[in-house]
């Protein structure tokens, strides 16, 4: 049934990243409809199989990288459904289905065996921590999404400055959140350390580039709010930022062994 509902959920956000894309290439009001109710199923397919899973684990299914990159999908689909409502843009349709689509197949090549917690999850930090984390990870994809929207429409003509400013804003908006949402993850990673491990900081891999990912949007903001960075760099910026973000999510832990190898 568990396998019913995820496999479910992965065809329907592919039918919506297809009906999207048709939608806007043959400016269809009728298809764009369809396909904003097809990708509305998949989220809650999506959700409907978390929650399943949980029941099934009997505690919070965020326990590994099938399961994070799981919840990392439908938050991803959850702030689209905010944006769209807030905002009415045709194209946050194709480009978040399409990130949620690629994440939740990524899923899908990962082993999806229920299993206990580990020793070292076991801990009243655990939802905070991954929680922050996958919020965290949505709030930089949606903004790379945004970015990527901004440098398709730049330069052209047609294209009105102010809906570039509103596509730039929305993105350092999503960066702000993203980083808040990290940096809340990165210290209740470091009290969860401090009490599994003793020692509140070990220079583990994940760690290590989830302090590099924090600098970078870091960087981001100082480079924003003080040098007052705008626009087309900013945009691609954000497109470079969600790069060591995924790095840090899959490279990690293909790449390295350490402590947070279970994700």
């Amino acid at each position: 049934m568990l396998d019913v509902l995820f496999f479910g959920g992965l065809v329907l956000y592919f039918v919506s990243v297809v009906a999207h894309f048709l939608a806007l290439a043959f400016r269809s009001d009728k298809i764009e409809r369809l396909s904003w109710g097809v990708f509305y199923a998949a989220i809650a397919l999506n959700g409907v199989y978390i929650a399943a899973r949980g029941v099934v684990a009997g505690r919070l299914p965020l326990a590994n990288q099938f399961e994070f990159a799981t919840a990392f999908a439908w938050m991803i689909g959850l702030m689209a459904i905010l944006l769209h409502i807030r905002t009415r843009e045709p194209w946050l349709g194709a480009l978040t289905s399409a990130a949620a689509f690629l994440i939740l197949s990524f899923a899908a090549l990962q082993p999806r065996t229920v299993s206990e917690l580990m020793p070292a999850l076991r801990s009243g930090w655990f939802a905070f921590h991954i929680g922050s984390a996958v919020l965290s990870y949505s709030g930089f994809m949606i903004a790379a999404c945004v970015s990527l929207r901004y440098l398709m429409l730049d330069g052209r003509e047609e294209t009105e400055p102010e809906r570039l400013e509103r596509l730039d804003y929305l993105s350092y908006r999503m960066i702000a959140f993203g980083f808040l949402m990290l940096t809340v993850t990165i210290l209740t990673g470091c009290i969860w350390a401090e009490q599994a491990w003793s020692a509140f900081w070990t220079w583990d891999p994940k760690e290590t580039w989830a302090l590099i990912t924090w600098l970078i949007y870091a960087a981001y903001l100082h480079l924003r709010l003080n040098r007052k960075w705008q626009g087309r760099r900013t945009a691609i910026y954000a497109l470079a930022g969600i790069v060591c973000v995924l790095f840090t999510f899959i490279g990690v832990n293909v790449l390295f062994a350490g402590l947070h190898s279970y994700k």
